[in-house]
């Protein structure tokens, strides 16, 4: 298996500029489009736990404005083989202190590349 392919690493890091571009107009066709569209996909949130992708659309439709504005300070991604990858973004969110962190975990599949696991959370300040 071959671990960090330039190939792979440069495609999840094109997919993950593409979802920051839809998180930040509150596409929800896009973000939709970038979860595996499957019972087993799980996205754990600052403030949810969302199991299947019902969930996950149920709350995007419900979040009045989308997601809070915020500045990527960091990317990670690590591709193991070329069909799956993972990927972890620092942000902070426009006007707050704290830093945000963001995991992916990325399947290639027949129709394209998914959002398979999620999770978002906020580093909690101890100022």
């Amino acid at each position: 298996m071959t671990v960090n392919d330039p190939d792979t690493i440069a495609e999840v890091e094109a997919l993950c500029a593409q979802y920051e571009k839809a998180l930040a107009e509150n596409d929800l066709d896009a973000l939709d489009g970038f979860f595996w569209r499957d019972p087993n996909t799980v996205r754990l949130g600052v403030g949810e736990n969302l199991f299947g992708i019902e969930e996950i659309r149920t709350f995007r439709q419900g979040r009045s404005g989308g997601s809070p504005p915020r500045e990527v300070l960091r990317v990670s991604v690590t591709s193991f083989g070329a069909d799956f990858a993972t990927a972890h973004v620092l942000f902070r969110r426009t006007g707050q202190d704290s830093i945000g962190r963001q995991s992916q975990s990325w399947v290639r599949f027949a129709s394209g590349w998914r959002i398979v696991s999620a999770h978002v959370s906020i580093m909690q300040s101890f100022a």
